[in-house]
């Protein structure tokens, strides 16, 4: 077996869900997905959705090189079906691997782009998830409107501690059917997050979307655990994505005791921090 091109990119925690407002924003964390091209056929697991077959196929509609036969190898830390992104993590990172076979050369607005447009061939993301597919690619935040094309989509962006802890509570996989006009329901709470991003308090967006999703899809026990979470000294705490992962961020001397009211209730965590150009850690207890 010969590695004929290789990519990398991050897992996602939520700051502000893109149907709540219309506008969405997540920040990478350091569990990476790690896709290899190989000349070969290879079994994937957990490709549920048939999503690298929609990153073949859009690959092949641009007119790039790719070879005529050849298999994905897949290593990832990153949970499945469970509002951290895997599926931004996944077809990032087989663009870049395509990138690196093919000297293509593309830039990261382009692979979100093919990412958003593969995502929605595959029918696993409802916005194209350009705030996410963006988080997956580089470090930092970005507020972003995901109807435009990925260079234009940028409305504002930051970025975060990266001495911070961030917590991933596990929750299993999600089981509620997602409802856009539950979403709609809970706009006023959106708007809050909204509001807090675009002064440039991330954090406090990342806490009032949790409440916003939580309701929105009628996780009371999300909320009440993010709560806990914050009065024990957490920063920020709230669901991810659709769920059911919960995200807390702490200081690093909190983090051991927050885990701990996490872990007495029978639930998994993951130790890891905010991506950087550094390597990733990370400690599942």
């Amino acid at each position: 077996m010969n590695v004929l091109g290789s990519g990398r990119a991050n897992g996602a925690i939520s700051i502000l869900h893109a149907l709540g407002t219309g506008r969405g924003c997540s920040v990478g964390i350091q569990l990476e997905t790690e896709v290899q091209i190989i000349d070969e056929r290879n079994e994937v697991n957990d490709d549920r959705h048939g999503l690298l077959d929609s990153v073949e196929s859009c690959w092949r509609g641009e007119g790039l090189p790719i070879p005529d036969e050849f298999g994905w190898k897949i290593e990832s830390m990153v949970p499945i079906g469970q509002g951290l992104k895997s599926s931004s993590a996944l077809s990032c990172a087989a663009f870049r691997a395509l990138n690196s076979y093919a000297w293509t050369g593309l830039s990261n607005s382009e692979i979100a782009d093919l990412a958003a447009k593969s995502q929605l061939m595959s029918n696993c993301a409802i916005t194209g998830s350009m705030d996410d597919n963006w988080a997956s690619l580089e470090p930092g935040w970005k507020l972003v409107d995901p109807t435009m094309g990925a260079s234009d989509s940028i409305i504002i962006q930051g970025t975060m501690d990266d001495s911070l802890s961030v917590i991933v509570c596990l929750r299993g996989q999600r089981s509620v059917e997602i409802s856009q006009t539950r979403f709609s329901e809970q706009h006023q709470i959106f708007e809050r997050s909204l509001a807090s991003i675009m002064s440039g308090a991330a954090l406090d967006s990342l806490s009032s979307n949790g409440m916003a999703v939580s309701a929105a899809t009628g996780d009371h026990e999300a909320l009440r655990l993010s709560n806990l979470c914050i009065a024990s000294g957490a920063i920020a705490s709230g669901i991810s994505g659709s769920g059911p992962a919960i995200a807390i961020v702490c200081f690093e001397d909190d983090t051991e005791s927050i885990s701990e009211i996490i872990e007495d209730r029978g639930l998994l965590t993951i130790h890891t921090r905010f991506a950087s150009n550094v390597s990733p850690i990370e400690e599942v207890s």
